[in-house]
């Protein structure tokens, strides 16, 4: 039984950690962007339904980027140079595959956040279902598939100074220094 009957957040110096709790606060953004899809039709742009757009562009701006930052330019590179022969072709391969995810949810989210705009700032209750459903599924695949694969092989393959060293990168990009 949990020591503490709330739910625990990772702080910075549990990296792995804090990646799979972003990808909880993910979802939670994609849940926003369903219900905002589903209740636009009958309410318009609302006070609710502006409050949802502007806390999906805020999130997708600010934190969904240094989670990727956080992938790409510290956890990836470390992963492959710790990869093993009889194991460096898969961690390569994930780490491609993982990439190339990012790149098409970087272009469904554009397409989201441009309609998501006018929607914050009340002019527009126009939101097209199948870009939220192509972001949406996009995230949720890629999600799956870190969990799964990226965060086993990491725990796998990361020594306690490569740990560290995440946890000190990931702290200097949400630093107020580094925005």
């Amino acid at each position: 039984m949990p020591d503490s009957l709330l739910p625990r957040t990772p702080a910075l110096d549990e990296p792995l950690e804090m990646l799979e709790a972003c990808h909880d606060r993910i979802e939670a953004q994609l849940a926003t962007l369903e219900r905002l899809l589903a209740h636009l039709p009958d309410h318009g742009a609302d006070e609710q339904a502006r409050q949802a757009a502007q806390a999906i562009l805020r999130y997708f701006g600010s934190a969904g980027p240094n989670h990727h930052e956080d992938e790409e330019r510290n956890l990836f590179p470390t992963i492959i140079a710790r990869a093993r022969a009889d194991d460096a072709e898969a961690v390569r391969s994930l780490v491609r595959d993982l990439l190339a995810d990012h790149g098409r949810m970087a272009s469904a989210l554009d397409a989201v956040q441009r309609q998501l705009v006018p929607i914050a700032e009340g002019r527009s209750a126009a939101l097209d279902t199948e870009s939220v459903r192509q972001l949406t599924s996009l995230y949720r695949q890629h999600i799956e598939k870190e969990n799964r694969e990226l965060l086993a092989v990491s725990r796998r393959l990361l020594r306690a100074d490569d740990i560290e060293a995440l946890s000190h990168a990931m702290t200097a990009r949400r630093s107020p220094k580094h925005r």
